[in-house]
């Protein structure tokens, strides 16, 4: 008789819907990743990532995503000014960017600077970027793509707060928003975007928000 083959043994799926709890342990663990410096500019920020203990996210993973976003062609790097690299923990660093939970952000953005993020928003602190989890696991209603481009959104907003930029509206219909956009909160006429420059290299700019 024909022998009946052995059927292979079906491998279980590693989760992908990650968990986004209301509110966490208020510590955070440092992630154990380092990179080379990216950009040419002699303003030099050194950052290490942090995230809230418990979640379902690897820093080593959030760190080299951001460490990513930061080295991109149209991130801030371009300006000829800036220059990012990502250090680990126990390193001399210049900012931390930290992944929270919405309870854990709000209540790191309002000690910070008094910044009521209502659960739903980033923000930047005087010594760093917090990351509400809810955006970057969920990202935003007014922001079609890949989670990726979104959470290069919210890196280069507070980054850019670190940098120095205030908040900038649309400049007009069909063009794209500034990276400096509160663009969660609505687009009014401009294309979503993720990026300090466009693809011609150009700021993507528009009147500052008074």
């Amino acid at each position: 008789p024909t022998p009946t083959p052995s059927p292979t043994p079906s491998l279980t799926p590693s989760p992908t819907k990650i968990d986004v709890p209301s509110t966490g342990t208020g510590t955070f663990v440092t992630a154990h990743a380092s990179g080379a410096k990216v950009g040419h500019g002699s303003h030099l920020l050194r950052y290490v990532v942090e995230v809230e203990t418990g979640l379902d996210i690897s820093p080593t993973q959030a760190a080299n995503e951001i460490a990513d976003i930061l080295a991109a062609p149209r991130g801030w790097t371009h300006n000829g000014v800036s220059s990012f690299q990502l250090v680990g923990a126990g390193e001399p660093y210049d900012l931390t960017v930290k992944i929270a939970t919405p309870g854990t952000a709000d209540a790191l953005c309002w000690e910070g600077i008094h910044q009521d993020t209502e659960g739903e928003y980033n923000c930047e602190i005087h010594n760093g970027v917090v990351v509400n989890l809810k955006r970057w696991v969920e990202g935003s209603p007014t922001f079609e793509g890949p989670i990726h481009d979104y959470r290069a959104l919210i890196i280069n907003h507070e980054m850019g707060h670190f940098l120095g930029h205030p908040h900038m509206t649309c400049a007009g219909p069909g063009q794209l928003a500034p990276v400096m956009m509160q663009q969660i909160k609505g687009l009014h006429g401009c294309i979503a975007n993720a990026w300090p420059y466009d693809k011609s290299g150009h700021f993507v700019s528009g009147p500052h928000v008074t």
